[in-house]
């Protein structure tokens, strides 16, 4: 059989990246609709990043018979096409084209996986100190992949814009944690601090027994307003972006926010329910966002050497 040709690997490759896509707009839809204000040579990629983490995380959170097989045996075709530059996965195929091209370093990788392993044997973090360790790797390295996706302003080095980075990557994370109490703790894990679980006097036999109380409310009042200060360190990150990738980012930064108003507008009763930030509230956020992401394209074209303004023409 003759090797494919080159039209032949593009036509894989572009449906590799509009398989990633059906992931995303099926299980993200905030950051799906959020990706729709990335200019087209960006948002490929971030629904690749996605779909690689979605992927990697289903096979821990909906496992088959071999979980840690399974999730072994993922991790480590990822980590051997990267090194070939081609898979015949479609969402590995998609990461490594993406990984590749925007020389997202390796590492990076290596430690979500290392975070996603260890979804199978720990079930909960004693502190604060012990979460943030483990949102390194299933967090903190997913802003800094996004990151060389999205680019940088002119004159802003990636290492300047990366703290924030890893701040909306952990704010996001935690957002999660609080949404999902009730279905996490159904798989045998927490990811609220046991420590400050023990200083509201609340249990994790009272998580699985999904029992609201006043002490978790005011657990989840604290991580809540925790989260919301994750969000504050990660806000001087966004004017750091190439302009025409802000509008994407503060679009998720609103519709991820929502997700903790929403949960205490219902009271912080997350433990037999999930919450959700309303389809007309994300069309809303969306809108608002997508004038200005227009004008910033424009606004970028039009400062290109080439452009009609800077030639005169």
């Amino acid at each position: 059989m003759s090797a494919p040709t080159q039209a032949e690997r593009q036509a894989t490759l572009d449906a590799a990246y509009r398989h990633c896509a059906a992931i995303a707009a099926e299980h993200g839809k905030s950051y799906h609709l959020a990706t729709r204000l990335l200019t087209p040579d960006r948002r490929p990629a971030v629904h690749a990043l996605y779909a690689a983490a979605r992927t990697a995380d289903d096979l821990v959170d909906v496992p088959g018979d071999d979980p840690a097989g399974d999730l072994a045996a993922w991790s480590r075709a990822a980590l051997e096409e990267l090194d070939a530059g081609w898979s015949t996965d479609p969402v590995r195929l998609a990461l490594v084209h993406t990984v590749r091209r925007y020389d997202i370093p390796v590492e990076h990788l290596v430690d979500f996986l290392a975070a996603m392993t260890s979804d199978l044997d720990v079930t909960g973090y004693a502190d604060l100190d012990a979460l943030d360790r483990y949102m390194w790797g299933s967090a903190s390295v997913i802003g800094l992949q996004v990151l060389p996706v999205l680019g940088t302003a002119p004159g802003v080095a990636r290492e300047e814009a990366a703290p924030h980075a890893i701040a909306l990557g952990e704010a996001f994370q935690l957002t999660n944690f609080l949404r999902d109490v009730g279905e996490d703790v159904d798989r045998g894990r927490v990811y609220l601090p046991a420590d400050l679980m023990a200083a509201h006097g609340v249990t994790r036999e009272q998580l699985a027994a999904k029992r609201f109380d006043a002490r978790f409310r005011e657990l989840m009042r604290e991580m809540v307003a925790l989260t919301r200060r994750r969000y504050d360190d990660a806000a001087p990150g966004t004017p750091l972006l190439a302009a025409e990738s802000r509008d994407c980012v503060r679009a998720a930064t609103d519709l991820y926010g929502g997700i903790l108003t929403a949960i205490e507008r219902a009271d912080y009763r997350v433990l037999d329910r999930r919450v959700r930030v309303s389809k007309p509230r994300r069309l809303a956020v969306f809108a608002r966002r997508l004038t200005a992401a227009q004008l910033a394209r424009v606004r970028v074209t039009m400062a290109k050497p080439n452009s009609r303004s800077s030639t005169g023409a």
